[in-house]
């Protein structure tokens, strides 16, 4: 197909095919990370952790006075509800204002070490002339992104206290410890003057550190850039283990993808995230060095590294706080984890990468990861039972890591065309006939193959449930900012909109279908399309 492209103010390109039709794409930015390993020499080590080391002082400095305006207006309304007022009316008159970015960096930079020697400020927060070395670090932009994240993780507190936030309750910010902290750091730029910049396809030149040379090669980031297609925001630089990475934040022109014909060829898949297998697909799917196949293998990357991950931190155990041997020691169980880690993410990329660019539409189950993954402990009235065998399942469930692959595929798909359908949390896939929508209510996680008494139907049960969920699962309309499945996101002000809870206030976790009460059989149906997932009441709750 012969292209010819005319630029428009609009956002949008225009395409003519071959037979003369003229085609309409719409662009748009998006923000995407490259992610490179860095090759540092011995000096850009030392240079790197210096910038950590600098990054994590200024998030505390930051946190360090957020927490002291806190404490100050704790006292003040201490002080007032012991001369008599009501605690609720002490809360909403006292005002200490809590220092941000702006504040906390001109602060500090009339307090910091200079060689000038200039007086010390009256009403000053903090030791005298705190970091005299920071001339030796880029901190014009390591500072300034430090402060940032204190700020969002005071806000990010602040939210979930008030319920402003969706998802998991988050607690009260905290100091960054050297050796428990991730040694990371961002930089940013001047876009218009660049000093972050790729210099060739093997090198990344960064302010203040210089050229460190990378192992994976930047062509791709290199062209776009050429193009005009791309332009660096910031970096982020992290150790994991031994190791260094470059994460190049860069804003990406480009257009909408739309599905190949061979997407649309291929159709629906169904997926079906299990233990014993990683993935039953209701269509084959073909991994590098493999045939085709339903059933992708759980390589259980975990369970390969237990036992010398289990020596590694025995030996830990054993040393001393603070020598020599515990920081090597230490060195070993941080290299396995990593291994394990990075084995874990290029096996669960490669997967999803076949699943978005061959099929139009991948098709998931709504899994609560943290229900199934919970603990069998009891509590002390009742306590629970077969505890060592459930921790084993959770270990194995959170190495398999569901939730990363719900999240690959989510932004994946809009990367490729394809869409990403969601099945409900509480359809019985497993329990229903692929074929003729029969339900069984005593199939338990046991049964590993599915007999369909009416139709006579027998298949493995992971795939008759890859199949249900590829037949009954919502796909989000394309484009869409919101991920289908999840009613939490589909607030326009992120309310939590939740099943409504008992009398008690705590909803009960349901881990899989086959736990609980069996629910009452259905009619026989005929045809599977027709079977609608249990109705539930819905309660908004509001900011």
């Amino acid at each position: 197909m012969q292209r010819g492209w005319e630029s428009s103010f609009g956002g949008s390109d225009r395409i003519w095919t071959s037979g003369g039709k003229a085609v309409d794409l719409v662009q748009t930015e998006v923000l995407r990370a490259f992610r490179f390993t860095l090759d540092p020499t011995r000096a850009q080590q030392r240079d790197l952790l210096r910038h950590a080391g600098a990054a994590r002082w200024a998030f505390n400095h930051a946190l360090g006075m957020k927490i002291a305006a806190h404490q100050q207006w704790r006292d003040q309304v201490q002080a007032m509800v012991d001369s008599g007022v009501e605690e609720s009316a002490a809360r909403k008159r006292v005002r200490v204002p809590v220092p941000m970015k702006p504040v906390i960096q001109k602060h500090l930079n009339q307090i910091k070490g200079d060689p000038e020697k200039r007086p010390w400020p009256e009403g000053s927060i903090g030791p005298a002339r705190p970091c005299p070395w920071w001339k030796e670090v880029s901190t014009t932009y390591a500072f300034q992104s430090a402060f940032i994240d204190a700020d969002q993780a005071w806000k990010n507190w602040q939210d979930s206290l008030a319920g402003r936030r969706a998802g998991r309750k988050v607690g009260y910010p905290r100091f960054k410890k050297k050796g428990r902290a991730r040694d990371s750091f961002r930089l940013h730029h001047t876009v218009t003057q660049p000093t972050i910049r790729l210099d060739g396809y093997r090198r990344l030149t960064l302010p203040r550190l210089g050229t460190i040379r990378i192992h994976d090669s930047g062509k791709r980031l290199a062209r776009l850039i050429t193009r005009g297609q791309a332009v660096v925001q910031s970096v982020t630089v992290s150790r994991s283990a031994n190791r260094w990475y470059a994460a190049v934040l860069v804003k990406v022109h480009q257009d909408l993808p739309q599905a190949t014909r061979a997407q649309r060829a291929n159709g629906t898949v169904g997926v079906d995230l299990g233990v014993r297998t990683l993935a039953a697909l209701s269509r084959p799917v073909t991994l590098p060095g493999a045939p085709a196949t339903l059933m992708v293998p759980n390589p259980r990357h975990l369970a390969a590294d237990t036992r010398r991950l289990t020596h590694a931190q025995r030996a830990l155990s054993r040393t001393t706080k603070g020598s020599a041997r515990r920081r090597k020691a230490a060195q070993r169980v941080a290299t396995l984890h990593h291994r394990i880690a990075e084995r874990r993410a290029t096996y669960l990329h490669t997967l999803t990468k076949q699943l978005t660019t061959r099929y139009a539409t991948v098709a998931v189950e709504d899994l609560n990861v943290r229900g199934m993954s919970a603990s069998a402990r009891g509590t002390v009235e009742q306590h629970g039972r077969k505890v060592r065998q459930k921790a084993g399942l959770n270990r194995s469930i959170l190495d398999m890591a569901p939730a990363e692959i719900r999240r690959q595929l989510d932004y994946k798909t809009r990367w490729n065309g394809s869409r990403l359908a969601v099945c409900d949390r509480y359809f019985p896939s497993s329990k229903t006939c692929s074929a003729c929508g029969w339900q069984n209510p005593r199939l338990t996680l046991a049964d590993r193959t599915f007999i369909c008494e009416p139709c006579g139907l027998t298949i493995d049960r992971d795939l008759n449930a890859a199949r249900n969920i590829a037949a009954h699962a919502d796909a989000a309309p394309p484009h869409s900012p919101v991920a289908p499945g999840t009613e939490e996101t589909r607030n326009a002000r992120r309310a939590a909109t939740r099943p409504a809870t008992p009398q008690g206030g705590r909803q009960a976790v349901k881990k899989r279908e086959d736990t609980g009460g069996q629910p009452p059989v259905p009619p026989q149906r005929s045809d599977p399309l027709t079977l609608h997932p249990p109705q539930r009441q819905e309660t908004a709750k509001g900011p």
